[in-house]
C-alpha cells in the first residue's frame, strides 16, 4: 500500500522539512578564532609595527575581496540552479560561518588600513597620491556599508527565518538573492579599490 505524499506546510516550498535541522545562528565554536585574529590587529595597531599592520591589511582585505568575489560572481549562480532542498542546506551550512568571517575580515582591512595610511604618511595632502588615497576611503567606504548594512542583515535574516517551526521558503529565497547580489556588488567595487592600491604601491 502506497503511503500519502507529505505536504509541505503553507509557506514551505516545496521538498523542504516542515522541521529545519537545528544549527546555530551564530557559531559559537568560532567565537576564539574571532577573539584571536582581533586581539592580534589590537596588538599590532598598539604596537604601531608597519609589517604587522601591513599583515593585518593585505589578508583581511584580500579575504575580504575573494569572499566577494566568490559568493558574487561563482556560488551565486550554482545557488540558483539548485533544488529548494539542496539550497536550504547549502545555506544553513554557510551563513552561520559568514556571521564572524565577514565583519571580521571588514574590521581587519579597514582597522589596519587606516593605520598604515597614518604610519606611512599617505593621509597627508601632500602626499603626491593623496587623491588616490582618498578614492579608496570612498571606495570601501561603501563596500563597508553595504556588507555591514545590508549583506550582513541579510545573512541574518535568512538564519532566523530558517530557525522558525515553518520556515517561509519565499522569504528566504528573495533574502538570498539580496545577499549574493549585494556580494556581486562588492565584489565589482573590489577590482576597483585593487586598481587603486596597486597604482598607489607602485607609485
Amino acid at each position: 500500500m502506497n503511503e500519502a505524499p507529505v505536504l509541505s506546510p503553507p509557506g514551505h516550498p516545496p521538498g523542504m522539512a516542515a522541521e529545519p535541522a537545528a544549527f546555530q545562528v551564530v557559531p559559537v565554536r568560532g567565537l576564539p578564532a574571532v577573539a584571536i585574529v582581533l586581539a592580534g590587529l589590537i596588538a599590532a595597531i598598539a604596537t604601531n609595527r608597519l609589517w604587522a599592520i601591513d599583515f593585518f591589511h593585505v589578508v583581511g582585505g584580500a579575504f575580504w575581496t575573494a569572499l566577494d568575489l566568490f559568493l558574487g560572481f561563482v556560488l551565486g549562480p550554482i545557488l540558483g540552479k539548485l533544488s529548494i532542498p539542496a539550497r536550504a542546506e547549502l545555506t544553513r551550512k554557510l551563513m552561520p560561518k559568514m556571521i564572524l568571517i565577514m565583519p571580521t575580515a571588514v574590521i581587519c582591512t579597514l582597522a589596519a588600513g587606516w593605520q598604515l595610511a597614518r604610519h606611512l604618511g599617505d593621509l597627508s595632502t601632500a602626499y603626491p597620491y593623496h587623491g588616490w588615497v582618498v578614492a579608496s576611503f570612498i571606495v570601501v567606504g561603501v563596500m563597508s556599508v553595504i556588507a555591514l548594512g545590508l549583506l550582513e542583515p541579510a545573512n541574518v535574516a535568512v538564519l532566523f527565518e530558517m530557525k522558525k517551526p515553518q520556515p517561509n521558503g519565499e522569504v528566504i529565497g528573495r533574502l538570498m538573492k539580496r545577499f549574493i547580489v549585494t556580494a556581486g556588488i562588492t565584489g565589482a567595487m573590489q577590482v576597483a579599490t585593487l586598481i587603486i592600491m596597486t597604482r598607489i604601491a607602485t607609485a
